[in-house]
């Protein structure tokens, strides 16, 4: 079996990156969210440091109004002055990504992971959402605080999400077209998604799960 990716954007307090994990342990495969920027630092040099400073800046900015760096695959060389910019950070994670799947198999959490490996044949990519009250249900568990400020987190976690794949792809980031797979999770059990997930695998025959043996 060649190796494949499950690339996972999901809506605050959706759950999704609870599925990512979920899956990664059912699948045996790897599971990759901040973990990337350890990697991309190792493949460029880069001080880990700056990866996170940057991830930080591109979370707090407002200045994500259009697509203007949208990611083709070129690095910038160390001799550039922008070798360090918030843009070739990116370009290094893509890379990883790129990279990785031709070595192992694996779950990633956002990174716009559905668009860098938009080329592969072995990516299911899913978006993973639920209604507003089901989030702040997830959020309040979480972090125990009003309603009011859950839903203003949640209102600002989806826009700075929805910022920064603008700006790295020039698409939508909770456009369904960009997806195999959109679930709401509200009205899935845990294994009743990773089932669904597992029967994608199988229908794209990427994955062999017995979902579907051949009938006489």
């Amino acid at each position: 079996m060649k190796p494949y990716a499950i690339t996972i954007n999901r809506g605050f307090g959706s759950r999704g990156k609870m599925l990512g994990k979920a899956l990664a342990q059912e699948l045996g495969i790897e599971f990759y969210d901040r973990e990337l920027l350890r990697l991309a630092s190792d493949e460029s040099g880069i001080n880990e440091a700056l990866f996170a400073q940057a991830d930080e800046e591109l979370k707090r900015t407002r200045l994500f109004k259009s697509a203007r760096n949208v990611y083709s695959g070129e690095l910038i060389p160390p001799d550039r002055d922008d070798f360090i910019s918030n843009e070739n950070l990116f370009n290094y994670q893509a890379k990883v990504l790129k990279d990785l799947i031709r070595e192992t198999s694996f779950v990633v959490m956002g990174r716009c992971g559905n668009f860098v490996l938009k080329d592969e044949p072995n990516v299911v990519r899913i978006f993973v959402h639920a209604p507003k009250e089901n989030c702040i249900a997830t959020l309040r568990d979480i972090y125990h605080q009003p309603d009011k400020k859950l839903e203003k987190m949640m209102q600002d976690k989806d826009k700075r999400r929805a910022a920064y794949y603008e700006y790295f792809t020039g698409n939508r980031w909770d456009d369904a077209r960009n997806y195999d797979l959109c679930l709401n999770s509200a009205e899935l059990t845990m294994e009743e998604a990773i089932d669904l997930v597992k029967a994608l695998l199988e229908v794209r025959k990427i994955a062999d799960f017995g979902f579907f043996e051949k009938r006489c």
